[in-house]
């Protein structure tokens, strides 16, 4: 196998319910939560109307990679030069929809935080790690575990937050270089410039200078079939052509959106 170049790490999968079935569309229709009244016994109530509401995610945008391999060059080399190649498109089709689904995971989400200046500094991280938990907690869906996803940048006031947070934990942080969790918080960490303002495939975010914080299993993406791949002979060239293709879709449940909070560093 040929040597490739490095990797970012992909974590919507870690974050969403992940679908990688045929459907072009999945419904997920919601009715208004009930209130319901306490008075003194009398036998007697009022009839509201029952409201139900359409929520659908839509398979609408295409990933894709596309190259040419030269027979000469599959048959000089003394690696396995196709191997290769299906290996380094096929993660560059998922580092995509990774990206794509990161930024519109933030951009949807309705909580909001601003936090203290300076971000995710040693002195900031354990107040904000708090005032984050504090917007989701109490509703039922918790359960299912809080994340943050941050960028490399932020790692340095968390890491120190960890280091200097108490004696036996800090001990785990200085040995063992503890990242993965604080407070109940599940940390994810990208590459910096994952979180951008850009127009991403047909969604447009504006997530530069954020970062995104929730609870897990409230969004879904789907993925139809994960990645494909056709080999082609092309006129006027030996070898093939080669192209990579997925398909994504995207869709914070609506009843849920409050549960996913856009992060404004300060």
């Amino acid at each position: 196998m040929l040597n490739t170049q490095l990797r970012k790490a992909l974590v919507a999968e870690a974050v969403c319910n992940v679908d990688n079935g045929n459907s072009k569309t999945i419904e997920n229709p919601y009715i208004t939560n009930f209130t319901a009244d306490i008075t003194a016994i009398n036998g007697t109530y009022a009839v509201s109307d029952i409201t139900t509401t359409d929520d659908t995610l839509t398979v609408d945008q295409e990933v894709k990679w596309a190259g040419h391999i030269f027979d000469y060059e599959s048959r000089y080399t003394r690696v396995d030069l196709y191997e290769s190649v299906i290996n380094t498109a096929t993660y560059a089709i998922k580092e995509k929809i990774d990206y794509f689904v990161v930024n519109n995971l933030c951009e949807d989400g309705t909580g909001t935080y601003t936090t203290p200046a300076g971000g995710f500094n040693t002195t900031n991280t354990n107040t904000i790690l708090a005032n984050l938990a504090s917007k989701v907690m109490g509703y039922a869906e918790v359960y299912k575990g809080m994340f943050l996803i941050i960028e490399n940048t932020d790692v340095p006031g968390i890491l120190g937050s960890q280091m200097a947070s108490g004696f036996s934990y800090s001990d785990l942080a200085l040995k063992n270089g503890l990242l993965t969790s604080q407070a109940g918080i599940d940390i994810y960490v990208v590459r910096t410039g994952t979180f951008v303002d850009a127009t991403i495939g047909t969604k447009t975010v504006t997530n530069s200078g954020h970062r995104v914080f929730g609870v897990k299993g409230q969004a879904m993406y789907a993925s139809l079939r994960d990645v494909q791949m056709e080999e082609k002979g092309v006129s006027g060239k030996t070898g093939k052509e080669v192209v990579f293709y997925g398909y994504v879709g995207f869709k914070l449940w609506a009843p849920v959106t409050d549960l996913i909070v856009d992060i404004t560093l300060a």
